[in-house]
């Protein structure tokens, strides 16, 4: 019982912050509270902010000073304040990077009075404003949320992670972006040919990440280092994308083009050999057409013996104004990737082998993993008024990737292992759409902020089976000693793999859905929608390669889902800069796979629930969200480890079993902010408990109160960047970051009646406990005007540690390293 739920301490913890939180405005509370109990008659203030281009700027802050009243401007820069006593007041507008504005107005009892802030800078220059400087993430908008409201108003937890924090950090793969939100972690690096996270005890996979708002193929490690940001909606995404887990939904924002020239030129270079030069080229085309074009290459090899890896990366875009209300954007972008597959020190007798060295290498010396992916994406947007806006975006998205290699390194006890040979040929082919209205109205005294939308997708997944030749016995390539190297003589000829059949999987889905954001009062508001989900999974086909002929199967059918997705949420905000949160969300999770009999799987209905505390202080200079949630899974789809006979051990991704009910519960704290100019900081931690809470309780099935393999019930982050500015040591830039993995458990969960069954002890677990870690990075760098250098030492204190999956592929993470980056921008 002691763990069945978060521990009385979080809870008491939670409680006090929104306890405290309380205590801290209960003046303005208590003020709003007896204006309406003495019914007293007040005005209101409504406005607007404009560029000196005469767009309008949302996401102002407008307060009125000496009080706690105030509002933040909508897309459309329109803001509203209500319940101000009769008499004169000074009106301040705020916007990162400007100065404060200040206008005095007059406000008359039953009256409204009107205002219009001018900002000193062009739309352009304001965008150029929040890319150099970094507003409050509670106040910054996210594509991913389809609708531009600010987080702030949302029932919901959102993290951004922008390009300076990339830059400054170094990144070039996703997950070392992802590091910095917590309760979002690296779960596995399969062969370390793709990256597996995991959020809220739910693994992320090709559903729950987007580029741009589109789905994209999860199979190769994206290109982050030339991001424009990461942005991270915890929770669940189902209103807004249908078919995600619970967990989270990461969406890749690239660069997009500009009406002025410029641009930046850089070369990366660092430990084992890396170098990464990367350009990025941008500037006006003609008055209403502007282009980008960014590109990186880099070659690297690794702390690992024998491993290395060669990537190409193109993202060209186009912007044209077609007009004063219409935007279209088209975006592409290439990426190669060849790299040579590992699956790390793998597993002695079912243990993690310490002894082994980190750089040990065990696989062939011709193994290989070639990938390719195509993307492009095609976003119309078009303002129908200063209140409404129609957008279209329709994208494609092609993946290839050819494999070759060893596979599942489990030795025995002393060592030996029989290598066996894995040979793939895959291809995905995405085509997306979505259109989406959105707009903000009134019904009488109440304001709504309206999206009404619908997408589509198609996804053909195309897998080929191969027969290799020159196999010994149970298909075993050759035998290998981990411990002993000398023991046996290894094969170092690649087989004759020949390519016998081809399988089709096509899937279809289709989405309805609508939001409502109603603001009640100026200080509570309402988040409701409903989806429609739908989506058909059509039955395999399977083809001879060498006739064209296809396979019959007549015991597998087409499948198609439909549900129903409802969402509320209720956002108090008893100050313009604080709202406290609850939410409620039910979505179904369509499974893709299939089960050990072929047969496509049942979906999996997920019930959320969400509170929460949202902060800016010190005048948006600093970011304080707390959450408390519950996730309940009523059946969760895990790769099936063995196939029908209940013997044979489960290779394919795509043989699934349901395997229970699981609860997950947790808490969250993010912090973040410039308190100072110059001085940029993100921190954060996060508890999970994700557990089986119902299942058969029969031989088989997985034992509740269990805790789920690869979720650390602790994660933390904290970086915090300085750059000088007032000293001889201007642009002097120095920084930190720490990150933190907690304990988890690797392997499998176990089954009631698994050591009894297969001849083992009572007691024996298939639970591999991996130890937490902290990994320590520092920076040092100076900019002198269009110059700049940096240079990190990664994981400084050469922690030792391990990503594992399953029981097999046990991947070291690196050594201390060093990179370092010189740029000039132009």
């Amino acid at each position: 019982m002691g763990h069945a739920y978060l521990s009385k301490k979080s809870l008491r913890l939670g409680a006090f912050v929104l306890l405290l939180s309380s205590f801290n405005f209960s003046p303005a509370v208590a003020q709003d509270f007896a204006l309406a109990s003495e019914n007293i008659a007040t005005g209101s203030v409504k406005g607007i902010v404009r560029s000196t281009d005469g767009n309008p700027v949302g996401f102002v802050n407008v307060f009125i000073k000496g009080t706690n009243k105030g509002a933040v401007s909508s897309e459309d820069g329109k803001f509203h304040i209500k319940n101000l006593k009769e008499g004169e007041y000074t009106l301040v507008a705020t916007f990162i990077g400007l100065e404060a504005q200040e206008i005095r107005i007059a406000v008359t009892t039953n009256e409204t009075s009107s205002v219009e802030f001018t900002l000193p800078k062009s739309s352009q220059q304001l965008n150029e404003v929040m890319v150099t400087a970094t507003r409050s993430k509670n106040k910054t908008p996210v594509t991913v949320g389809k609708i531009a409201i600010a987080p702030l108003d949302l029932p919901q937890s959102v993290t951004i992670v922008n390009s300076q924090v990339i830059a400054d950090q170094q990144a070039s793969k996703l997950s070392e972006v992802i590091r910095n939100v917590n309760g979002v972690s690296l779960g596995t690096t399969r062969g370390t040919t793709s990256e597996t996270f995991f959020a809220r005890g739910y693994n992320l996979g090709a559903n729950n990440i987007m580029k741009n708002g589109a789905r994209v193929n999860t199979g190769a490690i994206p290109e982050a280092s030339t991001l424009e940001k990461v942005e991270v909606l915890k929770g669940s995404a189902a209103l807004l994308y249908g078919n995600v887990s619970g967990g989270a939904v990461i969406n890749m924002v690239t660069k997009q083009p500009k009406f002025e020239y410029g641009g930046e030129v850089s070369l990366r270079a660092g430990s084992y050999n890396l170098w990464k030069p990367i350009a990025d080229v941008y500037g006006p085309i003609s008055k209403n057409l502007a282009f980008r074009v960014i590109g990186t290459y880099e070659s690297a090899e690794s702390y690992r013996k024998s491993v290395e890896s060669k990537r190409l990366y193109v993202n060209p875009s186009l912007l044209y104004k077609l007009g004063a209300k219409t935007e279209i954007l088209v975006q592409g972008d290439y990426l190669k990737a060849d790299l040579t597959p590992d699956f790390g020190i793998g597993s002695l007798d079912g243990r993690i082998p310490t002894s082994i060295s980190r750089s040990s290498y065990f696989n062939t010396p011709w193994a290989y993993n070639e990938m390719e992916q195509r993307t492009t994406s095609v976003n119309i947007n078009h303002k129908l008024s200063n209140a409404w806006k129609l957008s279209v975006m329709g994208s494609n998205q092609t993946f290839d990737r050819d494999y070759f290699s060893t596979e599942r390194i489990q030795a025995n006890a002393k060592g030996d292992w029989g290598r066996k040979l894995t040979r793939s040929k895959t291809a995905e082919d995405y085509y997306t759409g979505q259109v989406n209205l959105t707009g903000s109205f009134n019904t009488g005294a109440i304001e709504h902020k309206l999206l009404v939308g619908t997408d589509a997708e198609r996804y053909l997944n195309t897998s080929n089976a191969f027969n290799i030749a020159s196999l010994g016995k149970g298909g075993v390539y050759d035998t290998i000693n981990l411990l002993n190297p000398t023991k046996f003589v290894a094969r170092t000829d690649e087989p004759l793999a020949t390519n016998t059949t081809r399988t089709e999987a096509p899937t279809y889905r289709f989405g309805a859905y609508v939001q409502d954001l109603i603001e009640i009062s100026e200080k509570f508001k309402v988040l409701a929608g409903l989806r429609w989900s739908y989506q058909k999974t059509v039955a395999a086909k399977t083809y001879d390669v060498a006739t064209d002929a296809q396979t019959p199967n007549p015991t597998v059918t087409d499948r198609y889902d439909r549900a129903f997705s409802p969402r509320v949420g209720l956002v108090y905000q008893p100050v313009a800069n604080t709202a406290l949160f609850a939410s409620y969300s039910n979505n179904f999770t369509p499974n893709t796979g299939r089960d050990v009999f072929n047969q496509n799987l049942a979906p999996s209905i997920i019930d959320q629930y969400e509170v929460g505390i949202k902060n800016d202080f010190f005048n948006d200079k600093l970011s304080a969200n707390f959450t408390l949630y519950r996730i309940i899974n009523n059946n969760l789809a895990q790769q099936a480890q063995f196939l029908a006979d209940g013997v044979t051990v489960n290779t394919d991704t795509n043989i699934k079993e349901l395997t229970g009910q699981t609860t997950s519960d947790g808490a969250e704290l993010d912090l973040s902010g410039n308190i100072t100019q110059g001085l940029n900081f993100l921190a954060g931690y996060s508890y999970n408990f994700m557990r089986y809470t119902k299942t058969s309780g029969l031989t088989g099935s997985y034992i509740e109160g269990e805790r789920l393999v690869s979720n650390p019930a602790h994660t933390a982050n904290a970086t915090l960047f300085y750059t000088l500015q007032n000293t001889a040591l201007k642009g002097l830039k120095v920084g930190v970051s720490g990150f933190y993995t907690g304990k988890r458990n690797a392997g499998w969960n176990n089954t009631v009646g698994y050591p009894e069954a297969n001849g083992l002890p009572a007691g024996y677990s298939r639970l591999i406990p991996v130890d937490g870690f902290t990994t320590l990075d520092v920076s040092l760098g100076y900019q002198i005007k269009q110059f700049s250098i940096l240079g990190k030492i990664s994981n400084i204190t050469n922690e030792l540690n391990y990503y594992v999956h399953e029981n097999y592929s046990v991947n070291p993470i690196p050594p201390r390293q060093f990179v370092t980056t010189v740029s000039f921008r132009f």
